[in-house]
């Protein structure tokens, strides 16, 4: 699903977050838009995949008040999804831009921020005219025609390359990876320096075959600034549930040893390496 609305652009946004230190460069803005073309059983921001606005139920929070109608006072009902415009975002991204120093900037998250291209570009666009550093983190699966002009005003862009094999893909995401894999393989021709991740999902991905195949493919790419490995962490299931909503699985977490195993297999390889944002 791409959501377009012309001139009047408008964004669905779950959440900003003011001065993160984990989504890219510096101290940022992470700007949290809601809505993803991707079922990733692991999701770790669950809350995010739906389109539309949500109530997010939180029942081990509920005092049985009987005031569900006038609010909930004891945060086990909460709203989740906001339409705004680029302008009014940024009134809340002014608030850090202080502390962005040389490194730091926006970022823009999701969901997946490509699956709203106008106001995506509309919001870096306004970073940029402010001299505001940009970033994306993406699951690249969006046709590339829509894509690549919204990441072409990136300063940085971050994304994910889960899995190499297609049907495994389709069956742990319900989606293809074959977009995936030509837009990753197409990034040099932006000239903007990005990274590849892979979640390391235990019974999923987490054998030395699937992360070299993955590390084989992306370390070649000019512009790579280094392949991370991340450990899955069952924060997902943390997060308020919906009714009828998406509902992730839980997998076991990979031990620090084991991320550490993966990592040096990757050692051969011609680029940086890090796990956990820790360089190898």
């Amino acid at each position: 699903m791409i959501l377009q609305k012309g001139t009047s652009v408008q964004g669905m946004i779950s959440n900003l977050q003011h001065c993160s230190v984990h989504d890219g460069p510096g101290i940022r803005t992470t700007v949290f838009l809601k809505g993803c073309n991707m079922r990733c059983k692991w999701c770790h921001n669950p809350e995010t995949i739906s389109f539309q606005q949500e109530t997010l139920l939180y029942p081990d929070k509920c005092i049985g008040c009987g005031m569900c109608a006038e609010g909930c006072y004891s945060g086990a009902r909460v709203l989740c999804g906001k339409r705004m415009t680029p302008a009014e975002v940024f009134e809340d991204i002014k608030l850090d831009q202080p502390y962005y120093g040389d490194d730091g900037g926006v970022t823009i998250s999701g969901g997946e921020p490509l699956c709203q291209p106008d106001f995506t570009g509309a919001l870096l666009d306004m970073c940029k005219e402010n001299g505001i550093n940009t970033a994306i983190e993406t699951n690249m699966s969006i046709p590339h025609d829509v894509a690549f002009p919204v990441l072409k005003k990136c300063d940085f862009i971050m994304c994910d390359l889960k899995i190499m094999d297609d049907e495994k893909h389709i069956k742990y995401t319900e989606r293809s990876n074959q977009q995936i894999l030509e837009n990753i393989s197409r990034l040099p021709e932006l000239g903007i320096p990005f990274l590849v991740r892979t979640p390391v999902i235990p019974s999923v991905n987490d054998t030395e075959e699937e992360i070299m195949a993955i590390g084989r493919f992306v370390s070649k790419l000019k512009g790579l600034v280094y392949y991370e490995l991340l450990p899955y962490h069952p924060m997902g299931l943390s997060k308020g549930k919906t009714e009828g909503g998406f509902q992730c699985e839980r997998f076991e977490k990979p031990t620090r040893e084991h991320m550490l195993q993966l990592a040096q297999c990757l050692k051969t390889l011609p680029c940086d390496i890090r796990v956990a944002g820790e360089q190898v």
